[in-house]
This record gives C-alpha cells, structure tokens and sequence, in this order.
C-alpha cells in the first residue's frame, strides 16, 4: 500500500534537493555562466528556445519569461524545425537548447543547421559529456540528477533544475539590461501589475472622445459637444491648446438648475460656469498617481497635459470601470 504523504515528500525533498545543489555548480562552472549570460544579453535578433518532450514544455515556458522581461524570444519546436520552421532562424539570434541526456536526436539533428545559419548555441544539459554540450558555444549543466518518479524515468526532477537555471539566466539578464517596472508593464496590460505601472497616456480618451472647447463656447454648444463625445465633460482650452479649466455636465446641470433665466445662460460662455484652473496630470504620470488625485479631490473627470501644458487626453473613471480597472479609494 502506497504511502500517500511519504510518497509527496518524496519528491519534493528530490527536486528540492537538485536546486539546492544548483548554486554551488553554477559556482563551479562560471566561466560558463557568464558567457551564457552575456550571449543573450548581447543577442541583437531572438533568443530561440528549443527542446523535445518535457524538456520542450519547460523550454516554452521559459521562452515566455525571457520575452516578458526583455529579451525577444520564440520556441522553435524540433521537429518542425526540420520542416520549414529553420527560416525563422536568423545570423543574429541566439539558441538555447535544452536537453537533459544532452543526446535527444531530434535536437542534436539541428546542430549542423544552427552552425550554418551562424547562431550561437547555449545549452543546458544533465550530461557535459553529450554531443549537444560539446557543439555548444556554451553548456551548462544541471548535474546527474536523479529522477523522482518511481521508475527512475519520467523527467522530474531533471525538468525543475532545467526550469530554475532557465529563469536564473532570464532573471540575471533581466538584470543587466536594467529592465525597470514601467518596461516590464508594456509586455503585462493586462496583468495587475501592468494595470498598476500604465501611464495615463495608455488609458486617457483622445481625439473625437474627447470634447475641448475655448472659453467663449456657450453651454449649448458644449453640451452638444459632450453628447457627441460620450463624455462626461468639456476641456477648456486656448488657442494653443493649453489647458485653461474644465466643466462637467455635472457643473451644467447645476448651473442651469440655479439659474434665474436658463435661456440666457444657455447662450452664455462656458467660462462662467466652469472649473478655472483646474486638477490635471502628465501624460507621461502613472495611472495609480491619477486615481489617487481623483479620489482625493472625489472627481470623476481629470484633463491630461503633455510636458508643456498642452491638452493630450481626458481620464474618465467611467471608461476605466469598464475596462475593470480598480477605482475606488
């Protein structure tokens, strides 16, 4: 009878165990480290992974982090390697080739191919024995792991070291090409942590969704222009698009409730009504700093300028709700 938890920990202590052993090879071999680092680091096409079974499955994934935090990459599956998929390979791009035995055919088949294309080889390897190590530029090794599965054949433990000396590479490059948060938020806009690090530049309404007006513009005319901006304000400008104030529909309402003779004010100029000065932001600004202001100041509506004070955008916190942006407090 199988015992259920000892067989859990089982595994976990053995691929625990092969990481823990990894900072002392890479110690070992870093002359090999670096050079693997500095080839993808200076990589000026794609970093293109590439493995078979497991080992591909754990290639794509760390295809997927390297492309995420800076360095351009895409998995080329063997196979169809052999098949066309080759002429996606350029001169300047650079492989990583991961293969535990170091001898699996299908990716050793493509070794000649690589060499005549001109792409340097960076391979991670159980074996530096192997005919993938010896062709590479640089190999790196996992160590003569043991395999936790109870046959001692399904790769296991081989497949976690392969997956944590990937991201050490893709996580120290990272590193040296100074990839900040702002970068790394380009690659997530849908992620939390994109949504968080957005510019208002990326989120603002422009060009026809965003109704400006100059000073003099009566308030039926602004409200016409709301209505065909689907807005919820007006953006009062000058002649050089500097932002000069701002007036709700929420503002017109009032107004036009508080008046003693609607009509006229109808036919009156917005500035009468409107915000003058009024709360705005840099386009360039992170969207966080823009919802903090408007919950602050309770707005709904913030004008959006370019580094001169020119008008660029409008952020509506309608637009941002449904689009499932977060914002409230």
């Amino acid at each position: 009878m199988v015992d259920i938890l000892a067989s859990v920990q089982s595994v976990l202590k053995s691929e625990a165990d092969a990481l823990a052993a990894l900072p002392a090879l890479c110690e070992s071999q870093r002359p090999a480290v670096e050079k693997a680092c500095e080839l993808i680091r200076g990589c000026q096409g794609r970093l293109v992974v590439t493995g078979i079974g497991k080992a591909g499955h754990i290639g794509t994934k760390l295809s997927a982090t390297f492309a995420s935090t800076g360095t351009p990459s895409f998995v080329l599956h063997p196979a169809e390697a052999r098949h066309g998929d080759l002429g996606m390979v350029q001169e300047q791009d650079v492989v990583l080739a991961l293969s535990n035995s170091g001898s699996s055919e299908e990716v050793v088949a493509l070794l000649p191919a690589f060499a005549r294309i001109g792409v340097p080889v960076v391979a991670i390897v159980g074996r530096t024995d192997s005919p993938l190590a010896a062709h590479a530029a640089v190999a790196l090794s996992i160590g003569r792991v043991v395999e936790a599965c109870p046959l001692g054949l399904a790769p296991s433990t081989s497949t976690t070291a392969m997956l944590a000396l990937g991201d050490a590479l893709a996580l120290t490059v990272q590193r040296m090409r100074a990839f900040t948060p702002e970068q790394y938020a380009r690659f997530h806009p849908g992620g939390a942590l994109g949504r968080k690090l957005m510019t208002c530049a990326e989120v603002m309404r422009t060009g026809d969704r965003l109704a400006a007006v100059a000073p003099e513009t009566s308030l039926l005319a602004c409200m016409r222009a709301i209505g065909k901006a689907r807005a919820g304000s007006v953006v009062l400008v000058d002649a050089d698009r500097r932002l000069l104030g701002i007036c709700t529909d929420g503002d017109l309402r009032r107004a036009l409730s508080n008046a003693a003779e609607p009509a006229a004010l109808l036919n009156g100029p917005v500035r009468a009504v409107a915000t003058v000065p009024c709360k705005h932001i840099r386009s360039d600004e992170l969207l966080q700093s823009a919802l903090r202001l408007c919950a602050a100041k309770k707005i709904n509506e913030l004008p959006v300028v370019d580094g001169d004070g020119r008008l660029a955008g409008l952020l509506d916190l309608q637009d941002l709700v449904d689009r499932g942006f977060e914002v409230g407090g």
